[in-house]
Parts: structure tokens; sequence; C-alpha cells
């Protein structure tokens, strides 16, 4: 990829990837930060990008990689935001929030196999819809909506 490339993947994908990342944060610095630093990582590793998948996909990685290492560093999500955020998933967070901390979740959701753990964060945390969570797996709406259900009843079981 050139960078004359870069520059239009840049200008085309920085809003949806700042979204992205005040989503995972709520916090317009750091988004910005994560947004700053994922396209950093992305133009450094450009030689790895195999084009596999759409490049929206591949910033998102690397945005919620970014995210989480900020998020381990710093931590600068206190738990009150998180229990906020997870007290919007239904009856699953009620129950979350009544029988475990919010370090507990996270280690939870590290836990969990692959696709259920990423479906899971971008409908959560990314408050991503299920049809956009379909798009990016290249699966249909349906698959989007099971898959996080089934997430959901993963988490519950490892909490009781």
């Amino acid at each position: 990829m050139t960078d004359t490339e870069f520059d239009e993947v840049y200008n085309l994908y920085f809003k949806d990837v700042y979204k992205y990342a005040l989503s995972l944060s709520q916090n317009e610095t750091i988004a910005e930060e994560i947004t700053q630093d994922t396209f950093y990582k992305a133009l450094k590793s450009i030689t790895s990008y195999d084009g596999r998948c759409k490049p929206y996909v591949w910033l998102c990685q690397i945005a919620k990689n970014t995210y989480f290492t900020l998020y381990n560093k710093e931590k600068f999500i206190n738990r009150d935001t998180l229990v906020d955020e997870i007290e919007s998933i239904d009856n699953l967070e009620q129950t979350l929030l009544i029988k475990e901390s919010a370090f507990e979740i996270h280690q939870i959701l590290h836990t969990i196999d692959e696709p259920y753990k990423e479906v899971f964060l971008l409908r959560t945390f990314g408050e991503l819809s299920f049809s956009q969570i379909a798009q990016l797996f290249a699966k249909t709406e349906g698959w989007a909506r099971v898959t996080y259900h089934r997430a959901k009843l993963k988490i519950k079981e490892k909490l009781l």
C-alpha cells in the first residue's frame, strides 16, 4: 500500500475508527489518542496487512487492542463507568452487577472463545448493530444475533 493509498484509507475510515474508539472509551480525549495510535500502528505494520479482511475491520482490531492496552496500563476506565455501560445489556447486566465486579467481568470476557468474545464486545461496548457486526464478520445478521446470545449465556454460565 502506497502513502497515497494509506492517506485515502485514513480519510475514509478516520471518523468510523474514532466513533468506535469513543464507544469503547466513552471519553473524547482517549478516543482521539486511540484513533491516532491506531493509524500510527497501522502505518507501521502495513506490510503485515494481507487484505483478507476489510481495512475497517483491521483498523477496528488495532483500535480495540490499543484500547485494552491503555485500559490495562492506565486503568482509565473507572468501575462506575463500566457498571453504567454493562447495565444496558438486558437482564444479564443486572445479574453481572449483583454477582461480580467489573474486573471479574473483564476476566470472564478474556476466557471466552472467539467469535463470542468479539461479538459481545462489539455489541456491548462498541454499540454496533447486529447488521454492522454481521458485516464485519461477513456473516448474516441472524448469525450475529445468535452469537451474541450465546456469548451472554457463556458469561452467565461462568458467573453462576
